[in-house]
């Protein structure tokens, strides 16, 4: 026998099992017998064959099957937010401009709006093609940091809220889901502001110019300008959204906290069930929950945004609610409602078609990584047949 179908041969281990006795056969009585009621069990293990990097080569998206499921659906849903935001940017920049024109211009400028058209062209000009993404890096970078804070504080606050019975109630449900929302919007809110800054702010600078100019100049507490009406219009949704989704739909949506989520469950509910999971079906529910949660949530919005502008006059919720209406009118509320509508069906149908496709992906992947398996099980049995 040569040394290579040695190591292959199966060794055998005796240990003693302190109080079982073996068994012995008692020959007068024709049975066999016993000095104790336990019971010894020998298995024998098979070495697995290491999975090679040329497998990996032969089938490229397994690789993702060694990601565990949970941490590739969250970078999955992280991915989804990330191209969304970066495709629906241009959108996005102009409906800062228009909402926070009427406090840049000043008092003393007669007009105090800003058309779509008129800003689309103005962006154009000033900065260029690039210009209309710009400040979008960091409403990217946000997304990864706000998810997970939001998973992790979601388990920790649903452990605070659970009863005696150690059952979490409607009540504690929904506590739990409005506390994550707003512990992870209050972490990553710098963020938020610095996205605010770097899109309407001339000239173009680096986020870190930005940053060190506002520790500078306004001080840490800049940060966190307009944090009360963002928490004001989040807690209540993410808590409904954490309390009435479906549990393989509830990573995904604490992962996009918003109120269309929520309508967009019920109003797919309302549909037969055959249409349910088709893609128009995504697509049309998706565009009439975020339209829902627009129209409700938008003056909260505005007011957030000038409220993070550098010199804002605004130090409360009511003091902005008030004077945008004394300067602009009730229409001021939803200045840049327009570029927000338009991004609303590209932005949540892109969200949801790129978070299935992550899906569709990863489940690909771990069928290819269980036919990896697969194939060096059944290259074990042949070299085990052919060594015997």
């Amino acid at each position: 026998m040569n040394q290579q179908q040695q190591q292959k041969q199966p060794t055998l281990i005796w240990k003693h099992i302190p109080g079982l006795e073996p068994i012995t056969y008692e020959e007068q009585n024709n049975i066999w017998t016993s000095g104790s009621t336990g019971f010894a069990c020998v298995s024998l293990s098979e070495k697995k064959k290491k999975i090679e990097m040329g497998q990996f080569l032969k089938h490229p998206i397994a690789v993702v099957g060694l990601v565990p499921k949970d941490a590739a659906v969250f970078v999955a849903g992280a991915v989804a937010g990330a191209a969304a935001k970066t495709v629906i940017a241009p959108l996005d920049r102009i409906k800062l401009i228009m909402q926070t024109h009427g406090l840049r211009a000043g008092e003393e400028s007669a007009k105090k709006t800003i058309g779509f058209i008129e800003a689309v062209i103005s962006v154009g000009k000033q900065d260029g093609v690039k210009g209309y993404w710009k400040g979008n890096l960091a409403q990217v970078i946000r997304i990864l940091p706000y998810s997970a804070v939001q998973l992790f504080a979601y388990e920790s606050y649903k452990k605070l809220f659970r009863g005696e019975d150690g059952e979490l109630s409607v009540i504690g449900r929904l506590a739990a889901g409005a506390s994550a929302g707003m512990t992870s919007t209050f972490v990553t809110y710098p963020l938020d502001v610095l996205r605010l800054r770097m899109a309407v702010d001339p000239g173009h600078q680096t986020m870190s110019n930005v940053i060190v100019r506002m520790i500078k100049e306004e001080g840490l507490g800049s940060f966190y300008k307009g944090l009360v009406p963002s928490l004001i219009s989040i807690a209540p949704y993410v808590a409904a959204v954490d309390h009435m989704t479906s549990n393989e739909a509830l990573l995904y949506q604490k992962l996009n906290p918003k109120v269309d989520l929520l309508t967009n469950n019920r109003v797919k509910k309302s549909l037969p069930e055959k249409f349910r999971y088709k893609n128009e079906a995504s697509f049309i529910t998706a565009f009439v929950a975020a339209t829902i949660a627009t129209v409700t949530c938008y003056p909260l919005d505005t007011i957030r945004r000038q409220m993070q502008m550098r010199g804002t006059p605004y130090n409360t919720v009511l003091d902005a609610f008030s004077g945008i209406i004394a300067r602009d009118g009730v229409a001021g509320l939803y200045s840049g409602f327009v570029p927000n509508a338009l991004k609303t069906l590209p932005n949540s149908s892109i969200r949801l078609t790129t978070f299935d496709a992550m899906k569709r992906l990863i489940a690909a992947s771990e069928k290819e990584f269980q036919r990896i398996l697969e194939e060096n099980r059944n290259e074990q049995k042949l070299d085990s047949s052919s060594t015997s």
